[in-house]
Formats: structure tokens, C-alpha cells, sequence
């Protein structure tokens, strides 16, 4: 009777060894992740807005560093041109004109709003060439809003995925008696809220290397920019040709004697009728 007891017991035994060990091979197959699909579908459904912000900054990346080429805002073959169109004075400023326009560089708009001024005063040209530069500073720095708010927003979805996988997870134990003293049902569910705070890092660690080597090469550009326009101003903006005033006429000290005797003489004649 013992012996059969003792089997009974050693077989109950190794059949719930046998249960758990399934058990946790189901688990760590359940968790397991062989592609970026099984990341992102155990991320839960704010992985979605995350993945979407990544496609726009990639766009917004993408453009940026096409429409910041040094040759589409300085191009090398613009200045000797718009100066051989020019040529040394200001009689050639509607040709000028047009070959700016026809350029579309923001160089070349710079150019354009100084040469529609020259002749004026070297300050009113001055003036006109830093509200273009205005413009298209704002022009260049395009979109660049985006990013900032990509960045900024992406790490907070990852954290409010997160806190909501921790609630489902410390929920599901809490509703199963299963799940009483069993760990490795609550360190999946944090496993897999955790996936949502490593998205949104991972979205927003490049997008904020990106944003800060773009707005630095903005600035660079900027400063070429506005090194050529000044070198363009002082040689072909002129200051205006100083007026003189005729200066007042002084009576030498003779002619004032002469002019006292002839009113004496005048005097005299007078006197003597009267």
C-alpha cells in the first residue's frame, strides 16, 4: 500500500513539473520576438501614433537635407553671373532682376530685394536685404516645428503606453486565483508595457539629432549668406552725392566803408535844402 502511495505521489509530482514546464515554455514563446511586427503588435495600440511620427520625421528629415544642398541656396555659379549681368554701375538692374528671379535660390532673392534699392541710400538697402533675409531664414527653417514636436511627444506616448500595460498587467493578476505566486505572469505584462517607453525612445533620440545638425547648418548657410550680401553692398550700393550749400556772401570791409561815405554824401545834400 506505501509503494503504491509513494508512485501515485511520484507520478502527481512529475506531471505537474511536466504542466509547469509547458507552461513556461508557452510563456517564454508567448514573449519571444522575431520581428519588428511582433514588436511593434506587443507595444498595444499606442504604438501606432509612435510608428506615425516616425514616418513624419523621417519625411520631414528627408526633405530638409534636399532643400538645404549648399548648391540650392548658395549656388557657386550665381555671384559671377548676376555680377556679369550687372556689369561695374546700375543700368543693367532689370536684366539683373530677372536673372535673380529666374535663379530662385534664397541667395538670389536676397539679391533681388538689394537691387530693386540701389541708388537709394546704402541704409534704406541695407534695411530692404535684412527683412528678405527674414523671410527666408523662416524659409529654411521649415518644418523644423515638427520635429521639436515629435521629439517631445513621442517619449510621453511610450510612457502612457506604459502605464497602461502596467494597469492590465497588476489587473489580470489581480482577477486570476491562477496568477497568485506565479511572477512570471506579471513580468510579462510589465515586459510588454515597457515595449511602448522604448518606441517612443527610439523615435525620439534620432529626431533629436537630426533636428540640431539641420538648425546648425541653417546657421552656417545663414552666415555665408550674409557675408556675400554684405561684400555685394559695398560694391555696388553708393552713398548718396553730399549737397553743397552755397556759402553765405561776406562784405569785405572796404566795400561796408564805401557803402557808410555814399550814405553821408547822400546826407549832406538833404541837410542843407531842409
Amino acid at each position: 500500500m506505501n509503494t503504491i502511495t509513494i508512485t501515485t505521489w511520484a507520478l502527481a509530482l512529475l506531471g505537474q513539473v511536466a504542466a509547469d514546464g509547458a507552461a513556461s515554455a508557452d510563456t517564454a514563446a508567448s514573449v519571444e520576438i522575431h520581428s519588428v511586427w511582433d514588436f511593434v503588435v506587443k507595444g498595444g495600440p499606442l504604438m501606432i501614433p509612435i510608428g506615425l511620427c516616425s514616418l513624419v520625421a523621417l519625411t520631414v528629415i528627408i526633405e530638409r537635407m534636399v532643400s538645404l544642398r549648399r548648391r540650392s541656396v548658395l549656388p557657386t555659379d550665381f555671384l559671377p553671373g548676376l555680377k556679369k549681368v550687372l556689369g561695374n554701375g546700375n543700368e543693367d538692374r532689370d536684366e539683373a532682376l530677372e536673372y535673380c528671379h529666374s535663379n530662385g535660390s534664397p541667395i538670389a532673392n536676397l539679391f533681388a530685394a538689394g537691387i530693386k534699392r540701389l541708388g537709394e541710400p546704402v541704409e534704406l538697402v541695407e534695411k530692404y536685404i535684412q527683412e528678405a533675409a527674414q523671410r527666408e531664414v523662416l524659409k529654411l527653417r521649415k518644418y523644423l516645428r515638427v520635429l521639436v514636436a515629435i521629439a517631445s511627444t513621442a517619449p510621453l506616448m511610450g510612457i502612457l503606453g506604459t502605464t497602461f500595460g502596467m494597469i492590465t498587467a497588476f489587473q489580470t493578476v489581480a482577477a486570476s486565483s491562477e496568477a497568485l505566486g506565479k511572477a512570471e505572469l506579471l513580468a510579462k505584462g510589465i515586459y510588454e508595457a515597457m515595449i511602448t517607453t522604448a518606441a517612443g525612445l527610439l523615435v525620439t533620440i534620432p529626431v533629436l539629432f537630426a533636428y540640431h545638425w539641420l538648425s546648425a547648418k541653417i546657421d552656417r548657410l545663414v552666415s555665408e549668406m550674409d557675408q556675400v550680401t554684405v561684400e555685394f553692398v559695398e560694391e555696388y550700393a553708393q552713398a548718396p552725392p553730399a549737397v553743397d550749400e552755397p556759402a553765405p556772401k561776406l562784405h569785405s570791409i572796404d566795400e561796408s566803408e564805401q557803402d557808410a561815405e555814399r550814405d553821408e554824401e547822400e546826407s549832406e545834400p538833404a541837410a542843407a535844402t531842409a
